[in-house]
């Protein structure tokens, strides 16, 4: 039997990323766990930020911010940016991460992320306590550790990324199938 709860934010788990944004002489970074993508092509995700935080008005002033993936070992400095203000502190610092000069943008992306998305925002959606900013993603600055020498495929799975689920960090664990593995025809059946 399932118990009846008021409607909530409980769709996890989620992907928790840094969203850098500003540009070189001055950003900031602040974790996110609200975002995910919401079209292909042209591809485009959004992230969902309080206006009260600092990042909001340095994404709006400047128009675009890049997604960095979090890894099991950016584990402290993920939180550490999703708890203290950019107000109040250089996050860069405090957290040992490392800009990577944006390509298509200003704002520096984390070295230390293996994936980063660049993007540039397309729309502002004011929902309630958070607004939803929508973005294209021009550019992908992909980690060169995780292309597979032999086939050039990105590895991505070989990253150890984390996520987020109901107030806690999580690593992603073992590959369970690929897309499609449920309606494969096995080759040895005649």
């Amino acid at each position: 039997m399932k118990e009846v709860w008021k409607g909530g934010t409980l769709l996890y788990p989620l992907p928790a990323v840094i969203v850098s944004c500003g540009n070189a002489a001055a950003s900031n970074l602040i974790t996110v766990a609200w975002t995910g993508i919401v079209c292909t092509n042209p591809p485009m995700l959004y992230i969902s930020v309080r206006p009260e935080r600092f990042s909001h008005d340095i994404i709006l002033a400047n128009m675009q911010f890049t997604v960095n993936l979090t890894t099991v070992a950016m584990a402290r400095a993920t939180d550490l940016c999703g708890v203290k203000s950019g107000r109040d502190c250089d996050k860069w610092e405090l957290s040992g991460l490392h800009p990577y000069p944006g390509v298509s943008v200003e704002c520096p992306a984390i070295e230390e992320s293996p994936l980063s998305l660049e993007c540039r925002v397309s729309s502002v959606s004011h929902l309630g306590s958070h607004d939803m900013i929508v973005a294209h993603i021009v550019d992908a600055l992909a980690d060169d550790r995780y292309l597979d020498e032999e086939t050039g495929r990105f590895s991505l799975e070989k990253s150890d990324l984390m996520c987020y689920s109901h107030g806690a960090y999580h690593s992603v664990g073992e590959i369970l199938g690929t897309f499609g593995f449920s309606v494969k025809k096995n080759k040895n059946k005649r």
